[in-house]
């Protein structure tokens, strides 16, 4: 990796990215991000074996990701997190592709905006709003109304856009806390078996179990990195980054448990609803209660703040990805062009809002349907899952080569998403990771590849085993493919001027 330029030559900056997020701000944002209420579904799939499950994914996967993520975190505490972090490691191509996949994983997320909301409506309100989740002009109305909002709120930036992820992070532990606590004061109904809030119970070592395991663990125990993409707008992002995973990470897990068994004490495994399986619960164990009627819909509504929240952070994320691509020159500059009063990337957050809006509108097509939205789901996550193999390799295979990366890339990267003179980097040094750290990468690495390997198969029923598992296939090397081509057919183009960066070499 090689790389020339004079630093100097960024210091002054005209829009600088403004340091809006604190260590709380951090916090609340990665539990917004890690927490999606319908892994709770997914994992309850496994019946009373989810339990044991929980632990195993919890040991293997997300405390891996959780020191991974400070540790690449710490070395580089960039703009753009993960996909810096490739970059640097492996070189411009490997680093587009990975910022390629995490765009495409947020795009189908948030295309799916209209049919949760939808979805979550009809539980909230009652049997006389089904109409809703299934009609393909008010999904596409619905869908149209949030991403213009989400537009809005991050043409104004974090400043805004903070206290709305903080007030879904709190309501999402507030209703998660509800669904946790009900069974202790109300006997559970157990259809599908005795309430337990941990059960341990050996799961059953079948191609189905696996595939559950797999799925829950990547799908629910993942984000930390990408409050991450972030860094250039945090305080203090090499420290309080680690902090907000160290204070979040028990919290995380604890839900996912309780929340997994007091699901699972109202509604069986085989009658699961994977798009609203909390509101189902809730509606179950609250159902004939005259005095908590009033409470059902209420909690169902909270709960969806998750979602608009959530999914408004993942789009404001998803607007900073080109922003950088912009800056390191495998984009146009038009990526990078800031709101002179609020320093957003105006053109990434129009381009982003396009793109969302028809892939919602794609989305839309088979509304209702579960195979049609595990479709979708499994999409995204596979999508992220290759960026992760990315991610856990760099202490594998590119250990003491990242922990010398303080290059000119990264001094440009931080001059112009802060105040050169501010910017601290701790932990830069000639050694690489441990061997502890390597050891934990290569866990995460070898969760995250049967992962994706068994996104293909499905953990519902479907019309073929074999059309969905072409589908997955299909879908996510040509998207991948199609991120190839725009990638050399940008650095076709890209001639690096004076005084401008020169780009690492795989």
């Amino acid at each position: 990796m090689t790389a020339t330029t004079n630093p100097s030559a960024f210091e002054n900056e005209p829009h600088p990215l403004r340091r809006e997020l604190n260590i709380f701000d951090l916090i609340f944002a990665q539990i917004l991000i890690v927490i999606v209420p319908e892994f709770f579904g997914t994992a309850a799939k496994a019946g009373p074996a989810h339990g044991v499950l929980w632990l195993v994914a919890i040991f293997t996967f997300f405390i891996p990701q959780a020191l991974v993520v400070s540790y690449l975190n710490r070395i580089l505490p960039l703009e753009g997190g993960l996909f810096e972090w490739a970059r640097h490691a492996f070189g411009n191509r490997i680093g587009f592709l990975v910022a390629w996949n995490m765009w495409l994983n947020t795009t189908v997320q948030v295309s799916q905006i209209g049919l949760i909301t939808t979805t979550y409506l009809t539980y909230a309100i009652g049997p006389k709003l089904e109409w809703l989740a299934t009609n393909p002009f008010a999904l596409a109305s619905a869908s149209m109304l949030l991403i213009l909002g989400m537009m809005i709120i991050a043409r104004l930036g974090l400043s805004v856009g903070k206290w709305l992820s903080n007030a879904g992070s709190f309501f999402t532990v507030l209703t998660l806390a509800v669904l946790a606590l009900i069974p202790f004061f109300r006997a559970a109904r157990a259809t599908a078996y005795a309430y337990h809030p941990l059960p341990l119970i050996h799961p059953p070592l079948t191609l189905f179990t696996f595939s559950v395991f797999s799925k829950m663990t990547f799908g629910a125990l993942t984000g930390f990195e990408i409050v991450a993409i972030f860094a250039g707008e945090s305080r203090n992002p090499a420290r309080n980054l680690a902090r907000s995973i160290l204070f979040t990470a028990p919290l995380i897990a604890l839900l996912y448990i309780l929340g997994t068994s007091s699901i699972l004490a109202y509604v069986s495994p085989d009658a699961i609803d994977v798009i609203g399986p909390i509101p189902q619960a809730l509606s179950l164990a609250l159902a004939g209660f005259a005095s908590t009627r009033f409470l059902v819909p209420v909690v169902i509504l909270l709960l969806l703040t998750n979602y608009l929240c959530s999914y408004t952070l993942y789009f404001s994320t998803n607007t900073r990805l080109p922003l950088v691509a912009g800056w390191d020159r495998l984009l146009p500059r038009w990526f990078s062009v800031l709101h002179p009063k609020y320093r957003t990337p105006v053109n990434s957050i129009l381009f982003v809002g396009a793109v969302a809006l028809v892939a919602s509108l794609a989305a839309s097509v088979g509304a209702g349907n579960q195979e049609a939205f595990v479709l979708l789901q499994i999409w995204s996550w596979t999508f992220y899952g290759l960026a992760y193999l990315a991610m856990f390799a760099i202490p594998l295979v590119a250990g003491k080569t990242f922990n010398r990366s303080r290059t000119a890339d990264q001094l440009h990267s931080d001059a112009m998403s802060t105040n050169f003179s501010d910017q601290r980097i701790s932990g830069t040094g000639t050694n690489g990771p441990g061997a502890w750290l390597r050891l934990l990468a290569l866990s995460g690495f070898l969760i995250t590849l049967m992962f994706v390997t068994l996104s293909i198969v499905p953990i519902v029923n479907v019309t073929s085993r074999f059309a969905y598992s072409l589908k997955i296939i299909s879908v996510v090397l040509g998207a991948n493919l199609l991120g190839w081509i725009i990638y050399r057919a940008g650095s076709a183009k890209a001639q690096p001027q004076s005084g401008e960066r020169m780009q690492p070499t795989a």
